[in-house]
């Protein structure tokens, strides 16, 4: 079995930007820097003869290039069940494609639907009982977050490994977009 989902790298300029909005969040477990992305689809646990098809459907995918930029900055969940902050994703049509696209190439590969709304965001950290005021002191300081045009010509499936210290990604496949 392999944990793989498709998601969308953050460039290096970015994340170093998104790094220093990194604090203020007692015992948040903030995301390094190669661990940012967007993600498209998560496939969760499949088998590998299923991971092989997955990545045949998703060398299918098509699509040109297009641009995405950050906006905004949130959390799932609230009061004492907050588990993670987040920098937004502007939607666009390209991107909303792209994922599209991913959740369709899944289904064809046999996966169950993601049943889930699209949400594109970068998660930052993972909390733990956080203050939910510290909470919304982090999401009040960074809420006018944007960033400079980010673009998109191609994609990724990932691997992801759960460790005691979190998720270890690992590129496995990238697909172009022409």
């Amino acid at each position: 079995m392999i944990r793989l989902f498709a998601a969308l790298a953050v460039p290096e300029n970015i994340g170093t930007a998104l790094g220093s909005r990194q604090t203020g969040i007692e015992g948040a477990r903030w995301r390094p820097l190669e661990a940012l992305h967007v993600t498209l689809r998560f496939f969760g646990e499949i088998r590998e003869d299923v991971a092989r098809d997955l990545d045949a459907e998703l060398m299918r995918v098509g699509g040109r290039p297009f641009e995405i930029a950050l906006a905004g900055a949130g959390s799932f969940a609230d009061g004492d069940d907050i588990h993670a902050v987040w920098a937004g994703v502007a939607e666009t049509p390209g991107l909303a494609r792209l994922a599209a696209a991913c959740e369709a190439a899944a289904r064809r590969a046999g996966l169950a639907p993601d049943r889930r709304r699209y949400r594109p965001h970068v998660t930052l950290a993972y909390l733990r009982r956080p203050d939910p005021v510290e909470v919304a002191r982090w999401i009040q300081a960074n809420n006018l977050l944007k960033s400079p045009p980010i673009h998109i010509d191609r994609f990724g499936l990932y691997s992801s490994a759960l460790t005691k210290s979190g998720s270890h990604y690992a590129l496995e496949a990238e697909y172009p977009l022409r």
